[in-house]
């Protein structure tokens, strides 16, 4: 089963109004996914509010400090245990042809355990 793609375009302004960058991203269409074939589970690690209102005020009692991370493109630096295979991307394709996913990709729906 070959899951589809689609390209998303970006414009990145400046404060000031003009163009600072155009982006183009490649998404898989997820939603086209089978659950047993294409993917086992799915999972995304967020904390409830609950326990981050606990740590932070534990941490304001103790005296810790706190710190906040972003980890940028985290969705393209995880490895997939399943094997998932993608159409060619479009403006890509070739008759008889098509991907092999090494990495996650945004869109798909073992993105967020990747």
């Amino acid at each position: 089963h070959l899951v589809g793609s689609k390209w998303v375009y970006t414009i990145k302004y400046k404060p000031d109004g003009s163009v600072e960058r155009y982006k183009a991203r490649l998404v898989a269409k997820g939603f086209s996914q089978k659950y047993g074939i294409d993917y086992l589970e799915t999972f995304a690690p967020v904390a409830k509010m609950k326990t981050v209102r606990v740590v932070m005020s534990l941490a304001v009692m103790k005296g810790w400090r706190m710190y906040q991370l972003d980890v940028k493109n985290v969705f393209l630096n995880g490895d997939l245990e399943e094997e998932v295979y993608m159409r060619m991307p479009p403006g890509y394709e070739e008759p008889k042809k098509c991907c092999k996913l090494k990495k996650a990709l945004y869109g798909l729906k073992q993105s967020p355990r990747a």
